[in-house]
């Protein structure tokens, strides 16, 4: 599961229960991250956590959570920053 990881602190039971998905998932990093904040700008992803087809990012030497969608190439386009996880899953 290289490349997949959870949050300091955090279970893959509570960011289910928080974000209302039973079925969310990390997801691995080694993918392309864009959009935020300007279109085209490009995240270097330390985590990645899948919603179905939503996706929440953390970049490297970065607090904020970006919310975007998971293209079908296995892409994140972003278009929204949290900053924290917590709202961030609320905001699913």
């Amino acid at each position: 599961m290289a490349g997949r990881q959870l949050p300091e602190g955090w279970t893959l039971e509570e960011i289910r229960r928080v974000s209302g998905d039973r079925e969310a998932t990390p997801l691995d990093t080694d993918r392309v991250v864009t959009g935020w904040p300007e279109q085209g700008d490009r995240l270097h992803p330390e985590i990645v956590l899948g919603f179905h087809g939503l996706c929440l990012v953390k970049a490297v030497n970065d607090d904020d959570w970006y919310m975007g969608s998971l293209n079908d190439d296995g892409s994140v386009t972003c278009w929204s920053a949290y900053g924290d996880l917590r709202g961030a899953l609320r905001g699913l």
